[in-house]
């Protein structure tokens, strides 16, 4: 009954069949490629200081499209630099703006590594390739070639809209924090539609599974946990070598378990998504829904990468680093643990879980950063009803359906800022095809293509007076 009742009120099962939109103009398209293009093929990532690179170009993209100078800001910011667009509106509807969030950066990637050179746009018969190609350079040039778009078509909206493009999400978000905090424009929008989180899932025959529209993420943690020891001569090897206590370390994270955690929103997902998905894990999806006590089915969902984080706190070692010389004892070494902490759940509370797991006194814990713990942002009705129009056109009665994150975006920090934020992104893949953060990143062609009306109805929708 919770899970009927939480539907019923989010209003996601909207049954009404949609015309397609149709009619994207030709010059859409080839724009959004180009602007795609270039700023994939600028290195974003986190110390390259290219961020304002971009936010330069497409600035002056929106600029030629005839946006005023002044409306169009690229702030910098230490190393980066984030760009602010108003679009501005007539004023009619009397409501705030309406904020679009995307990020410029992009996660280091090693030439050697990849298959195809990560910085080049590259494609083969069915996916574009690149670093950045899904996280996140399709939604900037996605929100940024609809701008385009809408302002030549001679589209007012009612009420301003603002690009609020970010310039290091990947790593300390501090020109997120300028833009929520300390930048009036942005920080007294009425929402954002975040292009960073969001989409569809297709199975993979292809088949449209859900749309999943992101109303909250988990808490973003990071602890670096040392061991140390007096070390010495390489020849006179000792039983406290600071190496193998962290090993120990490492292996005692690796088989914790935190405990299985749930929302009515995230119940609800599995509910929805087990019964489009069918098969052996559709039906536990279906089963954890009914009973988050089944330790069997959580125990199945926590095999499963893209499930795993919505059914609890996940902790995983991501660096190492120890020892001094090659002919010596390591004095110390340190592991990084990342963890994505469940909402409600506060970050002491972690490292106290972490430290009994570890069970060794000697290790000390330093919390990197400062973790942001934001709110569920709860669904509105005329936000779902421009997200279902854009959404129908291309799957009719497809099911929207609202979930939690396991990871982190911009959408925290406004949403900590008192800023409800719903990530919308465009795209419809396979999310086991997804490689964002990964080796061989990539998009279908066909999500890139089908995705030039996604924004430009929800806009239409939201702010327009018709």
């Amino acid at each position: 009954m919770i899970l009927k009742r939480t539907l019923a009120t989010l209003g996601l099962l909207a049954a009404a069949t949609v015309q397609a939109a149709g009619n994207t103009p030709a010059g859409h398209a080839d724009r959004t490629l180009e602007i795609y293009r270039h700023i994939i093929e600028v290195d974003t990532s986190k110390n390259t200081g290219n961020t304002p690179k971009v936010a330069r170009y497409l600035a002056d993209q929106l600029i030629a499209a005839g946006f005023p100078e002044e409306d169009v800001r690229v702030i910098p910011k230490d190393n980066f630099a984030s760009l602010v667009a108003t679009y501005r509106g007539d004023g009619s509807s009397g409501k705030k703006a309406i904020l679009l969030l995307g990020h410029m950066d992009v996660v280091e990637a090693l030439d050697t590594d990849w298959e195809r050179p990560p910085f080049k746009l590259t494609q083969d018969d069915v996916n574009f390739y690149a670093r950045g190609s899904i996280d996140n350079k399709f939604g900037i040039a996605q929100l940024t070639s609809t701008f385009i778009r809408l302002k030549q078509e001679g589209f007012v909206p009612n009420r301003d809209l603002i690009l609020a493009f970010s310039g290091d999400e990947e790593s300390d978000m501090i020109t997120t924090r300028m833009m929520a905090y300390d930048i009036p424009e942005v920080a007294e929008a009425e929402f954002a539609l975040n292009s960073d989180a969001g989409g569809g899932n297709l199975d993979a025959s292809g088949k449209p599974v859900s749309y999943n529209i992101q109303a909250a993420e988990k808490t973003y943690a990071t602890w670096e946990i040392t061991v140390r020891n007096p070390g010495g001569h390489s020849s006179q090897p000792r039983d406290d070598n600071a190496i193998y206590e962290l090993a120990d370390v490492v292996k005692a994270i690796q088989n914790h378990r935190f405990p299985v955690r749930w929302s009515e929103m995230t119940l609800a997902y599995f509910q929805q998504v087990g019964q489009q998905m069918g098969g052996e894990l559709g039906d536990t999806m279906v089963r954890f829904a009914y009973n988050p006590d089944d330790k069997e089915a959580a125990e199945r969902l926590r095999t499963e990468p893209a499930y795993v984080g919505a059914t609890r706190t996940t902790c995983v070692v991501t660096m190492l680093e120890a020892g001094h010389a090659e002919n010596a004892l390591p004095q110390s070494a340190t592991a990084t643990i990342n963890c994505r902490i469940f909402p409600g759940i506060q970050v002491s509370d972690i490292q106290a879980e972490l430290e009994q797991a570890i069970a060794n006194t000697g290790a000390e814990f330093e919390l990197l950063g400062e973790p942001v713990e934001s709110p569920i942002s709860e669904l509105r009705e005329d936000v779902v009803g421009a997200i279902s129009k854009a959404v129908h056109s291309r799957y009719p009665q497809l099911p929207l359906i609202a979930y939690m994150a396991p990871y982190g975006t911009d959408g925290m920090h406004f949403r900590s800022a008192g800023i409800p934020t719903w990530g919308i992104s465009g795209i419809f893949m396979d999310p086991d095809e997804m490689f964002a953060h990964g080796l061989n990143e990539r998009v279908p062609i066909k999500a890139f293509h089908d995705a030039l009306d996604h924004w430009s109805i929800i806009l239409r929708e939201l702010a327009g007076n018709d």
